[in-house]
This record gives structure tokens, C-alpha cells and sequence, in this order.
């Protein structure tokens, strides 16, 4: 099989010598960044307007968005990285070893990560293939994601209920300020669900708008973390949903350091909350 390979390879190439036939079909460079900016514009005009808004790509905003998509609900996830999966890509002390107790193992069943148990409840995944099966996962349900794009506000509207965040390019923070005089944009939605880890960006704004009162996370204590992550993951405010490690920083709960379980289903909490939000289309499906 080797060998008639080889010499199928050596034969095309005799062909193209011989034909000057190009292998890839031609196209000019006007046409690639038309193909980039149209289908762009596309997207980012369609989502903006949105049935949910999740700031932040990483396992819990991931899970949430790809539970809820799967059910017709329009989804964006707005990421400041140019990567999605936030800390889930690697676990402690820049090890790329993930673990996960009891019973989270069953969401790595449901995405195809292999994994082993060291000892009874305690599971261990590639940080890389359980966050890689995860984006995907995500994308095929129907997620769609703005990149390099930062968080900087909410949308309020009537009896401060949350209605959409604003955005700008990521790169913008990070030049100095007489340069970077560019106003952001703002995007609506129904529910925007805070999936932005300790920092808890969305709540944080709301803070300082002396609209919300966030407490801070606690010391680690991963007995006792997820499980009470897991129970206050929900509606925060009207039209504002808390998951993963924001659930801690808005209550004050402990942190759970390189384990995993926690943040998935808190992810899937939220989305099962967010779902009664929108009776109708769960009805049509």
C-alpha cells in the first residue's frame, strides 16, 4: 500500500510537471479577505441581537452554551482571548491534567473524553482533548463565538434589568489612551450568563454601578466548593445569570482549585435555569 502510494505521488507530480496544473483551485487575494469579511459581518450582524449572551468561553460558559443551543436557543459567547476554554486546557501548576470528581465524569462520557480513575469518585482527563471536545461539542450545537473581544458594560433597561453587554476589540485595552479613542458597540440579548471565572466581570460592572454587592471568594476547600457552586448557580439579577467560579465571587464561596466537576455542572445548572426563561421555544422543540 506504501509503495503504490508513493508512486501515485510520484506520478501527480510528473502530471503537474508536465500539465503545470495547480493543486489547489485558483484564487486571488481580494477574494479570500472578501470571503472573511462578508461572512463575518454576516454573523456578527445576526447576533446582535441575541436570546443569550455568555461572557466568557470557559467550561462553564461552554457547557451552558452548547446545552442551550442544542435547544434552539440562540447563543453568542463573547471571550476576551483569541482561544476558547479559558483554565480548562490545563489543571494545576501548568500541569494539562484535569481531574473531576463523581458524578461529572458522566459529562466527559457524553462528550467522548476517555479518562482514568486513580481512586474511587476521582477522575483524570488530557486538558487538551476534554477542552477540545468540549469546544466542539459547543460549535456543533450551534454556539457562535466573538473572540478578541472584551467586555466593558451592560445593557440595562427598564427596573435595571440586564439586556445586552458592550463590547470592543480586545486589543484596544492593552494601547495607550491618546490612540485608542474607539468607542465600543453594544449587543442585546434576553439573558446574559456572567461565565468569566474569579473576576466575575459582568457582576464586578454592576458593582461599581452600586447596582449588585459581590463578596469575594473564599480559601480552598474542594470538598465543600462544588457542591455549593453548583447550588447557587442561577438568576442573579433579572436578566443576569451567574455560573462557574463567578457563582463563588458573588457569594462568597469557597474556590475549588484544578478540579473541574464543579464548573460543568454548574454550566449545565445555568442553562437548565436559563431554559425556563424561554418556555415557548422548548414548547417548539
Amino acid at each position: 500500500m506504501k509503495e503504490l502510494y508513493q508512486a501515485l505521488v510520484r506520478l501527480f507530480l510528473i502530471l503537474k510537471e508536465r500539465t503545470h496544473m495547480a493543486l489547489f483551485h485558483p484564487i486571488d487575494e481580494k477574494d479570500v479577505t472578501r470571503a472573511i469579511v462578508g461572512s463575518f459581518m454576516r454573523q456578527f450582524d445576526e447576533y446582535a441581537e441575541s436570546d443569550v449572551i455568555i461572557v466568557g468561553g470557559g467550561p462553564s460558559g461552554l457547557i451552558a452554551g452548547k446545552e442551550l443551543a442544542s435547544k434552539g436557543i440562540k447563543t453568542l459567547i463573547v471571550e476576551r482571548n483569541n482561544y476558547i476554554g479559558g483554565g480548562f486546557w490545563i489543571g494545576g501548576y501548568l500541569m494539562n491534567k484535569v481531574t473531576f470528581r463523581a458524578p461529572a465524569q458522566e459529562v466527559l462520557d457524553e462528550l467522548g473524553v476517555p479518562y482514568e480513575s486513580p481512586q474511587e469518585g476521582l477522575f483524570v482527563a488530557d486538558g487538551p482533548h476534554a477542552c477540545s471536545k468540549l469546544i466542539a461539542a459547543a460549535c456543533d450545537a450551534g454556539v457562535k463565538f466573538a473572540n478578541m473581544t472584551i467586555f466593558e458594560d451592560v445593557v440595562l433597561r427598564e427596573e435595571n434589568r440586564v439586556a445586552g453587554v458592550v463590547i470592543n476589540w480586545t486589543p484596544i485595552q492593552s494601547l495607550p489612551r491618546e490612540i485608542t479613542c474607539v468607542d465600543p458597540v453594544a449587543i442585546e440579548c434576553k439573558v446574559v450568563i456572567d461565565s468569566t471565572g474569579h473576576d466575575a466581570c459582568v457582576l464586578r460592572k454592576l458593582e461599581e454601578r452600586g447596582l449588585a454587592k459581590t463578596v469575594g471568594f473564599g480559601a480552598m476547600w474542594v470538598e465543600r466548593s462544588e457542591d455549593l457552586l453548583v447550588e447557587h448557580t442561577g438568576e442573579f439579577m433579572p436578566g443576569l445569570v451567574v455560573t462557574g467560579m463567578a457563582v463563588s465571587t458573588a457569594y462568597g464561596l469557597p474556590r475549588m482549585g484544578p478540579t473541574f466537576g464543579g464548573m460543568l455542572l454548574s454550566g449545565k445548572r445555568a442553562a437548565e435555569v436559563v431554559l425556563e426563561m424561554f418556555p415557548e421555544k422548548i414548547a417548539a422543540s
